[in-house]
């Protein structure tokens, strides 16, 4: 009896333990969109422009007087550059949109929808308010 039970938790559970790409999908949805809030925030905290770099796998922030955005923002570590990488390659950001930047009243250049991670994150023309 006890090897029967312990087969049915094996094929119910044993799926869950193996699968994780779900969770590392939405793991990654989560970390772009917490980026983007953390990039409007910036911009309102420092008052001046924070641009929002994507590629397909990739986020990066970097900020600036102007919306050119030449200095990279540091890491919340305090090692290296703001960067958030996609876990896996089969991971990733679609459509690739081109810079989103913020100006020093949180305010977003254009309104931007993206998919990271099979997760639709949107960001407001006019509040910058990211969801």
């Amino acid at each position: 009896m006890v090897i029967v039970i312990a087969g049915a938790l094996a094929a119910v559970a044993a799926p869950r333990f193996f699968g994780s790409n779900v969770f590392q999908s939405r793991g990654f949805a989560d970390q772009v969109q917490a980026s983007l809030r953390y990039a409007q925030k910036i911009a309102i905290a420092q008052r001046r422009f924070v641009c929002v770099t994507f590629t397909a796998n990739t986020v990066s922030l970097s900020t600036g007087l102007t919306a050119a955005c030449g200095t990279p923002l540091p890491s919340l570590t305090g090692t290296g550059n703001y960067v958030i990488t996609s876990p896996a390659s089969s991971i990733t950001i679609s459509p690739v949109p081109a810079t989103l930047d913020f100006n020093g009243l949180g305010r977003p250049n254009a309104p931007t929808t993206v998919i990271a991670g099979g997760v639709t994150i949107t960001v407001e023309a006019e509040t910058g308010y990211v969801y």
